[in-house]
């Protein structure tokens, strides 16, 4: 039984990365841990219709896994299928927006979100209300850089850490998530210049993934 991360778009780049992330948290999973993508999904998820069209094939891939899972998630930060993959699955389903938020609560009053590009925004506002927290919400501050973009670790760490200084010294963020599953190599770096506990939402995910996966297991023992 495996702990599948789905990156539904068709970077290999991102994938790997998130794959990279997932390390650290392999010893503490009582199962695998697995990284894959949609190869039928865009480059980059970076509009609405990216978030929409990619739902079909993702609950599609999900059920192909599903006899062989012991837990699902969808590592975009739009969160898209989540409610129609918890609908379709017996297992437990994480979006790594909700997890990222929900961790991101647990360790500061408010938090600041770093987004790609301004018409994320929208969109996070809407989760945002759906979910009930806007009050805890410093900001959400786009660097204006695409998925592809992200690759670039000078330009884009220079982003995150002007953005970041924003969302810390004018909004009072006391943690900050990265808005995107493309920035998980820079959580650290990013924590450690900022002086603030930063929140990536691939390892958020898969921490609640792993928890659940453990819970299921007690309470089979206990019935047991």
């Amino acid at each position: 039984m495996t702990i599948y991360i789905i990156n539904p778009n068709s970077s290999r780049v991102v994938t790997d990365g998130i794959d990279r992330a997932m390390e650290p948290l392999r010893a503490a999973s009582p199962v695998p841990i697995a990284a894959i993508q949609l190869d039928e999904g865009p480059r980059g998820i970076e509009t609405q219709a990216h978030v929409d069209g990619v739902v079909t094939p993702l609950l599609a891939r999900a059920a192909a896994l599903e006899s062989g899972a012991s837990a699902f998630v969808t590592a975009c930060f739009s969160d898209p299928g989540l409610a129609a993959l918890r609908e379709q699955s017996s297992h437990p389903v994480l979006g790594i927006a909700e997890s990222a938020i929900l961790t991101a609560m647990t360790i500061g009053q408010r938090f600041g979100i770093l987004s790609i590009l301004s018409r994320s925004v929208p969109r996070h506002m809407r989760m945002l209300g759906a979910m009930g927290v806007m009050d805890r919400l410093a900001a959400d501050l786009p660097l204006e850089l695409g998925v592809a973009d992200l690759t670039d670790r000078n330009r884009t760490f220079d982003r995150l850490r002007s953005i970041g200084t924003q969302l810390r010294d004018a909004h009072g963020a006391e943690v900050l998530i990265l808005g995107c599953a493309g920035m998980t190599s820079y959580r650290a770096d990013l924590s450690e210049a900022l002086s603030r506990p930063v929140v990536e939402p691939c390892e958020a995910a898969a921490a609640m993934a792993i928890g659940r996966v453990a819970l299921a297991r007690a309470y089979h023992t206990t019935k047991g």
